[in-house]
């Protein structure tokens, strides 16, 4: 005879898993930011007492990517460790930082200019849910320019609408397969299997607690 299985269960325990995953993604991304602020804040209070600023930071940065490469890897190459510097000196107050948006979304916030634009990204990025790759294509496609370029409340409502078709959210899987998120937790650059990532990672949770 065949068992008869209580379907709410298993409805529940998909429920506890999938909100510990949000959970687990919360954690990892406010740490990951949290790290990345702060080694930027190290690097600019050290600059700081050197004489001659800019040939100071250069030499700094090179010997500390140096160094932390051969220890943690690729992540800190010199351009990420002046990606954390400059981190650090546009958002002074880690409290003003976005727990909804990744160290990708920030570098890529980074690299707009213009300072007007920048905030509307962030804005419409955390407001939108926009993935890392939304926000790219927004950028790329100009979306601040064309809704400074249209006229009226209407139009701009109607720019703002089209951009947001075809958003792909980003989900608690995506954002921990994220390379720069398996490097940050010691995972190694190679290809794993569903389950044998899941593993590693669940193995790695331990040291964000």
């Amino acid at each position: 005879m065949k068992e008869i299985v209580n379907t709410s269960i298993i409805k529940d325990i998909k429920q506890i898993i999938e909100e510990s995953k949000r959970i687990v993604v919360k954690n990892v991304n406010t740490i990951m930011l949290q790290t990345y602020w702060s080694i930027g804040k190290r690097i600019v209070e050290e600059e700081q007492k050197g004489n001659e600023k800019a040939e100071y930071g250069s030499k700094l940065l090179i010997t500390l990517s140096k160094e932390l490469t051969r220890e943690y890897g690729k992540g800190f190459s010199k351009s990420n460790l002046f990606s954390m510097r400059r981190f650090y000196l546009e958002n002074q107050k880690f409290q003003t930082l976005s727990g909804k948006l990744s160290w990708s979304h920030y570098l890529l916030l980074l690299g707009v200019s213009d300072l007007n634009a920048r905030s509307f990204y962030q804005h419409e990025c955390e407001n939108s849910n926009w993935s890392v790759r939304e926000l790219d294509r927004q950028i790329d496609s100009g979306l601040y320019e064309r809704l400074l370029l249209s006229k009226g409340e209407a139009n701009k409502r109607i720019v703002l609408e089209m951009a947001n078709k075809g958003v792909t959210y980003q989900t608690p899987d995506s954002f921990i397969k994220d390379p720069m998120v398996l490097e940050f937790i010691g995972l190694p650059e190679k290809p794993f299997s569903e389950s044998n990532l899941e593993k590693a990672i669940v193995n790695h949770i331990e040291d964000f607690y």
